[in-house]
């Protein structure tokens, strides 16, 4: 008998159109989990996809946007694991229409490449694994193991609802508790290499807000007498950051703990051209510090202004203003907690300048899985048939996703395999995902669920 990933191929290319036309048809209906644009619709949505694909939808009802499960009825073969298969269906806002070559919710393809709010950020990537499955189970009758698809709805926003509902839905002693979890999110190394990546970076979002007089006042007029907030609002932030880079924050990055060798020489093994990266992006130096190398970079703790606003309107008076406002992020490592974080942030706040208000807003865990643990080796090795070269190993994606509710929750390992290309502009104006990397995605995630199951 041929190769079942051939067959796989030969399914691929014989749905292609059908697939493609299922993915835009999922772009074109919007999901919005920040202002509900597109619920509930989009959850309906979300559980047809799942059934047309051989799998049987479960809404799990939260009290946000609703999450959903498939399983399979059959039986899946003895010994194998029960993998945990996680996507989600809600999109970031479309941002400014008019930064947009076509519109956010009318699909386009250009140049290979379909266009659209969520196309690879993440119904592209979750619906490749959802086709995967549909494959296998079409070409050989029964999935090579046990499968359980989870779509949430709050990704976008933090994921507030998941690690109580996974509680509740998988507790200790459940017979369908998973074994492990794979997604995929995000892009594929810059160089086009396939990636498997063994963690992902946490986050804390927060909010400084300094005011000053009740409105703003003549810069003129009242110079050197009315208190200028946005003046206070920089000295704490300087306070927050060395000009190299330091985060000065007394016990924000406590708990921090070092690459094992296994993660070190994955890092060492990543190829990565940093003046074409730069240039690509349009600038010319990293930022501090300057010895640090590009890869190590994306495995540390950050600290990002997002903005600064004195809330003018973009006018730019001369005036005072009365209130200045920073929207900043850290992103945190392996060891790190985010309710610690927070309590370091208001501690330093409420010693340097006690009037700023802080806070904070959408939070996630991060999580690491050693390249040692067990499903390392098939997870690789699915990749790697699927594509036809051995993948890279990422010890830690450098965004933010909900996977530490995974392994905290459930502890369980988790696998990502991203498949979308590096350009995706994920979050941005004209995001898009490479049809060819779509179709290519289906292979990747059905070699991954056949290694895992033994038949590779």
């Amino acid at each position: 008998m041929r190769p079942v990933l051939d067959r796989i191929g030969e399914w691929v290319a014989a749905h292609r159109e059908e697939s493609i036309r299922q993915w835009a048809d999922w772009v074109r209906q919007p999901s919005v989990s920040s202002d509900g644009t597109g619920f509930p619709a989009a959850t309906r949505y979300a559980a047809e996809l799942i059934r047309r694909c051989g799998l049987v939808p479960e809404v799990i009802e939260t009290a946000g946007r609703p999450l959903i499960l498939g399983t399979h009825p059959a039986d899946a073969p003895a010994g194998t694991p029960n993998v945990l298969i996680y996507g989600h269906y809600d999109v970031q806002p479309a941002g400014p229409l008019a930064d947009w070559r076509s519109p956010p919710f009318e699909p386009e393809i250009r140049d290979g490449r379909l266009f659209g709010r969520g196309s690879g950020d993440n119904k592209g990537q979750h619906l490749a694994q959802l086709l995967a499955l549909r494959a296998l189970l079409e070409v050989g009758g029964t999935p090579p193991c046990r499968v359980t698809v989870l779509l949430d709805g709050e990704e976008e926003i933090g994921s507030p609802s998941l690690a109580e509902a996974i509680r509740r839905r998988f507790p200790d002693g459940a017979p369908d508790r998973p074994d492990l979890a794979v997604w995929s999110d995000g892009p594929v190394h810059e160089s086009g290499r396939s990636t498997v990546v063994l963690g992902v970076r946490g986050i804390v979002t927060f909010r400084l807000r300094a005011t000053g007089a009740a409105a703003p006042l003549h810069s003129g007029n009242w110079g050197g007498i009315a208190p200028n907030p946005a003046w206070r609002l920089v000295h704490l932030l300087a306070t927050m950051r060395a000009p190299d880079g330091t985060t000065l924050i007394e016990g924000v990055n406590d708990g921090v703990t070092p690459p094992t060798p296994g993660e070190q020489a994955a890092l060492a093994a990543l190829p990565v051209d940093v003046a074409q990266v730069l240039g690509e992006i349009g600038a010319d130096q990293m930022e501090p510090p300057a010895d640090l190398a590009y890869s190590q970079r994306l495995s540390r703790p950050t600290f990002t202004i997002n903005s600064l606003t004195c809330e003018d309107g973009g006018e730019h008076r001369s005036v005072i203003p009365n209130v200045a406002v920073a929207k900043c992020d850290m992103r945190l490592v392996g060891g790190q907690r985010t309710a610690d974080v927070m309590a370091a942030i208001r501690r330093h706040v409420a010693r340097h300048d006690p009037a700023i208000e802080v806070t904070f807003g959408a939070a996630m865990e991060p999580h690491r899985t050693p390249p040692e643990s067990g499903y390392t080796e098939a997870v690789i090795r699915g990749v790697s048939a699927g594509q036809g070269e051995r993948p890279l190993v990422i010890p830690a994606l450098g965004a933010s996703l909900p996977i530490a509710e995974f392994g905290d929750a459930l502890g369980i390992p988790c696998y990502g395999v991203p498949l979308a290309n590096a350009d995706e502009r994920n979050h941005a104006p004209d995001e898009n995902m490479a049809v060819d990397r779509f179709l290519g995605g289906i292979n990747s995630a059905a070699g991954v669920l056949l290694a895992l199951g033994g038949a590779l």
